[in-house]
């Protein structure tokens, strides 16, 4: 019989999956130009009897001056003001300053959620607050970023969307729409078809990647914008560039998508650089000399010397890349690339991509 002491290594436990201790909570940012039916779309959700605890916060980061946000916190240091408990189980809150503390802190002192909505204001960039939630899983945050919901009212958007802003300035309706994974196009009872459609196409010439879901009074199946995994890897798996709709050649100032697949691997090193180059340093420009400006990328790529297919995405200026399955033996080696962003130019992107498989 052997007698342990303190010095032993402690046997470890494996924690079960689906522990209450392992399990993150999705966190969905809805956003939307003014009117669209934010507020429909959280009243219709928060009345529903879905068996879930969900919390709504009203999403109020970064507003006010640094003293304001000193006088918002509590005695106790919370981030948040009062709430408003439901009965079907749902919390909604205002949320201030430091989005993940104050979540973590309100989860502290009201238990759980299965689900947490954050509504961003009419004329907000959801970007910022996205890259909030969009965090490592080596960082121990219990939250994870599920997906952008952008809601666009059916009858005034086409004509938000083609607004003229001055110059070097984005649109705030495009640029919602062009950071979306889910638009619900709403109100849909209040215009003829012939608008819908040309409302639509409009929304995946800014953003191919996007799925639109068509509502009235902004009901939907909740099925449809809860775990949406939008930043999953495992989602893009099979990524397949017919499942995105390519934009023209011509140079356009305002946000549109590009579509390329290029056959063939590049290095890691120079993948990176290519990334670098667009994101960071804004290096690329069309023939016209204007930089080119992402918002969103995702993509697949095939790395030399690695077996496995590598899923990429960023939102503004947060890049992330992870190996995933295996690419299958008689497959032939391919990127393909999704842009969505200012000034693209197919071209340019695609030239410059191939040149750096050229070398690898």
């Amino acid at each position: 019989m052997s007698v342990s002491s303190d010095e032993d290594c402690p046997d470890l436990v494996p924690a079960e999956a689906g522990s209450s201790t392992s399990k993150k909570i999705p966190v969905t940012v809805i956003t939307g130009y003014l009117g669209a039916g934010k507020t429909t779309l959280l009243n219709h959700i928060l009345t529903e009897q879905h068996n879930k605890k969900i919390a709504v916060i009203l999403n109020e980061f970064g507003t006010g001056s640094a003293v304001e946000s000193s006088m918002a916190m509590g005695q106790t240091g919370e981030l948040y003001e009062e709430w408003l408990e439901l009965r079907n189980g749902c919390l909604c809150c205002s949320v201030k300053d430091n989005g993940i503390q104050a979540i973590e802190r309100l989860m502290e002192k009201k238990g759980r959620f299965d689900y947490i909505l954050l509504e961003t204001t009419g004329l907000a960039d959801p970007g910022p607050i996205a890259s909030i939630f969009w965090l490592d899983d080596e960082l121990g945050c219990n939250i994870y970023l599920d997906g952008i919901i952008t809601v666009v009212d059916a009858k005034y958007s086409l004509n938000q969307l083609l607004e003229k802003k001055p110059d070097k300035v984005i649109n705030e309706a495009v640029r919602q729409v062009a950071l979306a994974d889910l638009v619900l196009l709403n109100k849909v009872d209040l215009v003829d078809k012939n608008l819908i459609m040309k409302t639509e196409n409009h929304i995946k010439s800014i953003n191919s990647l996007a799925d639109i879901v068509h509502t009235v009074k902004a009901k939907v199946d909740l099925q449809k914008i809860l775990d949406l995994h939008a930043y999953d890897t495992s989602k893009y798996q099979g990524f397949r560039t017919e499942r995105f709709q390519a934009t023209s050649s011509h140079i356009d100032p305002f946000i549109v998508s590009v579509t390329f697949e290029v056959f063939g691997s590049i290095t890691s090193v120079d993948l990176d650089s290519y990334i670098q180059n667009l994101l960071w340093d804004k290096s690329v420009c069309n023939p016209n000399g204007n930089p080119m400006e992402i918002l969103r990328m995702k993509g697949e790529v095939s790395l030399v010397a690695e077996a496995r297919r590598v899923i990429v995405q960023a939102v503004n200026e947060l890049y992330d890349r992870e190996v995933t399955t295996p690419w299958e033996a008689d497959s032939a080696r391919k990127c393909t690339l999704v842009f969505i962003g200012r000034n693209l130019d197919e071209k340019v992107l695609r030239q410059k991509f191939t040149d750096l498989i050229g070398l690898a």
